[in-house]
């Protein structure tokens, strides 16, 4: 049994398809089957049905689960450790924040930083997911809640305020009323964001006409008019076309967290751009 098979194994049940798993793993749909039947071979047992939904673990898939994580925490730590040793400012460095986040805010550090360290590779994720600072999915984390996870360093990095924006020369709504209004909000999956209900709260006779969890996205619906939206303000100020309104009420602020594994506290090229990222966007 070879870790290699461990992890492709490990990959298989979190995506639940050999194509999604070939993706996160950055292999071929074949080389993962192979691996897998090498690893059922060598257990002696199936370790997933095959299903029209894709794979679904046995109850011996599901023991080998336990056992591959423990032995994958155990060789994680052992990288984090490692790598967080590291004095050279060379290397990769991955990031993860918000799309809107990483475009107005973060890139224009990075850009420096690039500057004053041109042998650290930058790789920035913009996803709505939460990555893994443990499983080092991302090495340095931007976030609107406090991070949960146990052995993560994190800190609020600032105070993010809102603004409600239409689209230059598009009719004012009435606050307490907004009939003939179009919202512009998050996708269901984010509705409970506060920002959500004062909007709706806000104007009670508007009606929603679009979605998204992207802010940018939101952002260019409203400059094209579709309806007002609440925007972080670095994102709404900054766009030619859109003018903020002021209902005598500014929509909920929240804050931004910056967090990263506490194996990684001594990583150089971390330090470095943590630093700057404090020293430009902190309150």
């Amino acid at each position: 049994m070879e870790w290699s098979d461990l992890r492709v194994f490990l990959a298989i049940a979190r995506e639940g398809t050999l194509g999604a798993a070939a993706r996160k793993l950055g292999q071929t749909q074949p080389t993962m089957g192979r691996r897998l039947q090498a690893l059922e071979r060598a257990v002696g047992h199936k370790l997933f049905q095959r299903t029209k939904a894709g794979f679904v673990l046995t109850d011996e898939g599901a023991a080998v689960l336990n056992h591959a994580e423990r032995m994958e925490e155990e060789a994680l730590a052992f990288q984090r450790q490692l790598t967080g040793q590291e004095k050279q400012l060379d290397g990769m460095l991955r990031i993860t924040s918000s799309d809107w986040f990483a475009e107005y805010l973060l890139a224009p550090v990075i850009a420096d930083f690039s500057k004053r360290h041109p042998r650290v590779v930058v790789e920035l994720l913009s996803d709505s997911r939460f990555f893994s600072l443990s499983r080092r999915e991302a090495d340095l984390a931007f976030r609107i809640t406090p991070f949960d996870e146990p052995d993560v360093v994190s800190r609020k990095l600032l105070h993010m305020p809102y603004g409600v924006y239409v689209a230059a020369g598009h009719p004012l709504p009435r606050a307490g009323d907004g009939a003939g209004t179009g919202l512009i909000t998050m996708d269901i999956a984010f509705s409970g964001m506060p920002d959500v209900a004062w909007l709706q709260r806000t104007f009670p006779n508007a009606r929603v006409v679009f979605r998204s969890n992207a802010r940018a996205i939101q952002a260019q619906m409203c400059v094209r008019g579709a309806g007002v939206a609440v925007l972080p303000r670095p994102l709404g100020d900054a766009i030619d076309g859109l003018q903020r309104i002021d209902l005598g009420e500014a929509p909920p602020t929240r804050e931004t967290w910056v967090g990263y594994h506490r194996d990684m506290r001594r990583l150089a090229r971390l330090r470095a751009l943590l630093d700057l990222v404090v020293a430009r966007l902190a309150d």
